[in-house]
């Protein structure tokens, strides 16, 4: 069973996480399924810009439980290829060369706050909530430490990766953690009327 939908309409590529059941948590599956997807997207010349989005209660809440109870038994290397897994997802999403616009309508936690930081663009809902909180179970959030200190100055960033708070999506806009607050009714209307935008006005 797939756990993302991949759509192109009007030059825009929709990368949608698609495992609601399980507030789409990560596991190596769909990290694994959404780099084909972005590989695929930035390979079509067609596609001028990404939007990332999700379907469900959550846009993500991290690593699953059952990634994290085989933590417990992987072996150094397996662990190690797992990080490595994610890693390299987060840097293609980065490095891409398509605008890549994150649509955050629900909380994005852990690594679902890292996908979304990655992105060029964060549009998020008010009922949104960002949060690295993986550092409360024990996880340095290091990977994702990298590209948050390009956004925001790092006394911020070590309060958000050192201290596992939570914050709203007002809370982020004014860490500049994230670009626009929309509600939520207007949300896909709004990011996908900007990726519009982009598209007719920029080359």
């Amino acid at each position: 069973m797939k756990l993302i939908n991949y759509a192109v309409r009007d030059r825009i590529a929709f990368i949608t996480l698609d495992r609601p059941e399980k507030s789409n948590a990560l596991n190596s599956e769909l990290v694994a399924e959404l780099r084909m997807a972005f590989k695929t997207a930035d390979e079509d010349n067609e596609v001028k810009v990404v939007i990332l989005r999700a379907n469900g209660d959550a846009f993500c809440a991290g690593a699953d439980l059952q990634s994290l109870q085989d933590l417990q038994t992987n072996s150094f290397e397996q662990n190690r290829a797992d990080s490595d897994h994610l890693k390299e997802l987060l840097l293609q999403i980065y490095q891409l060369k398509k605008v890549v616009i994150s649509q955050v309508h629900a909380p994005a936690l852990a690594g679902g706050c890292g996908l979304a930081t990655v992105c060029d663009f964060i549009f998020a809902a008010p009922e949104a909530v960002f949060g690295y909180t993986e550092v409360r179970i024990g996880f340095v959030p290091a990977i994702v430490m990298v590209f948050l200190l390009r956004k925001i100055e790092e006394t911020k960033a070590r309060h958000l990766l050192i201290g596992g708070a939570t914050i709203t999506a007002d809370e982020a806009l004014r860490l500049g953690l994230i670009n626009f607050v929309r509600e939520r009714e207007s949300l896909e209307h709004d990011v996908t009327t900007f990726a519009l935008h982009l598209i007719e006005n920029n080359s």
